[in-house]
């Protein structure tokens, strides 16, 4: 018997309480999580598993996206099985199936997604098409009471955006990068300087000895009215540096590594502190919210710098644990959660999107990353 894909009707707006599974698998990290939520409360998280692909892409220098795609073929079965016997649920206790739809590497988005829509179809379930960026914005959620609307600085090695999270769905567009990521460029001067993979912990390890006025390196807009952000100067002049040493020792990594650091702290704390004036001129003075989500913000040394910047603004930093930092599923479980008992549900025919921005309107008008042939990145 023949089943459309769109048959599926919208659950979720009714109920008090929903248990969702999320599925994340956007890069390198293939994850499966399962989150209750009741409506106006607090997400319990029931099970979260995370399988990293460090130590396949370590000898690359970074990520590369054909083995990517089959480590989640690998892992990703397993994991679900694990995050289900974890949560001590059937699967028929399930009110919906979540999965990251985009953005990100697409053959790894595909494998996530067609898990995902292969359970809710079986299971009789809906489906949620969650956009990896959205799952970050709720991430703060996981830990904390978080309402809106709050800014968020989304800093990780695909994303760098300042944006007013002003309800589910609802987000507006303050600043983001126009070139390189601020994780993105952290790899790469870990890999020109030798220090491995993954390069922001390796830098962030380094740069503890390391003398953070040796080198002068640029803070680029610092002071520019708007909020954008540029690191692929920035990482230009790392590589020039570490270039012009002559068989440079530990030391001499650890001091590029400080400066290249306290330089990134640099440039988003400038660029966080203009968000913030936009941020109070379109919801008021008095205390705000101010979020920090994404791989770099498990970086201690750039917390500590934003939370300095929160105190002098008069704004209360929230940063989810640093496991919730980085790519997991139970950031795409509660997204789903909270789209669910909104009462929104995806067909069977939604996409595996490689782009996919939050603002979509602004990003289509704007794209302040760049854009490719399907469409504005970010």
């Amino acid at each position: 018997m023949d089943i459309a894909l769109d048959t599926l009707p919208p659950q979720g707006g009714n109920k008090d309480h929903v248990t969702v599974l999320g599925i994340e698998s956007s890069c390198d990290e293939t994850a499966a999580s399962v989150l209750r939520l009741a409506r106006g409360g607090e997400p319990e998280i029931l099970s979260s598993r995370i399988s990293s692909q460090d130590d396949i892409h370590r000898p690359f220098g970074g990520v590369v996206p054909e083995m990517a795609a089959r480590a989640h073929m690998d892992k990703i079965q397993i994991l679900i099985a694990g995050a289900m016997a974890d949560a001590d649920i059937d699967y028929d206790a399930l009110d919906a199936v979540a999965a990251t739809s985009g953005p990100g590497l697409i053959g790894g988005v595909i494998t996530g997604l067609m898990s995902a829509k292969g359970l809710a179809l079986s299971l009789g379930k809906p489906l949620i098409a969650v956009n990896h960026l959205e799952g970050h914005a709720l991430s703060a959620k996981l830990s904390a009471p978080c309402p809106f609307p709050y800014l968020l600085l989304l800093v990780s090695g695909g994303h760098t955006q300042l944006l007013s999270v002003n309800g589910l769905g609802d987000y507006t567009r303050l600043g983001s990068t126009v070139d390189d990521a601020a994780g993105e460029a952290f790899d790469k001067t870990a890999k020109i300087m030798g220090l491995g993979f993954p390069g922001g912990p390796n830098v962030e390890r380094a740069a503890k000895t390391g003398d953070a006025k040796r080198f002068k390196l640029p803070k680029p807009f610092s002071g520019k009215p708007h909020a954008d952000f540029s690191f692929a100067g920035l990482k230009t002049a790392a590589a020039r540096a570490f270039a012009s040493m002559d068989n440079p020792n530990a030391q001499d990594k650890a001091d590029l590594a400080a400066s290249f650091q306290t330089a990134v702290c640099g440039a988003l704390t400038d660029r966080t502190q203009r968000a913030m004036e936009m941020f109070k001129e379109a919801h008021g003075d008095g205390p705000q919210r101010c979020i920090v989500a994404g791989g770099v913000a498990a970086n201690k040394r750039i917390r500590s710098a934003l939370d300095t910047l929160c105190v002098k603004n008069d704004f209360k930093l929230i940063c989810p644990p640093l496991k919730y930092c980085t790519d997991n599923a139970a950031m795409i479980a509660l997204a789903g959660a909270e789209r669910l008992l909104a009462g929104y549900t995806d067909d069977l025919s939604a996409p595996a999107r490689p782009r996919w921005p939050l603002d979509g309107d602004a990003a289509k008008h704007n794209p302040a990353s760049g854009s490719g042939k399907k469409g504005p990145k970010s």
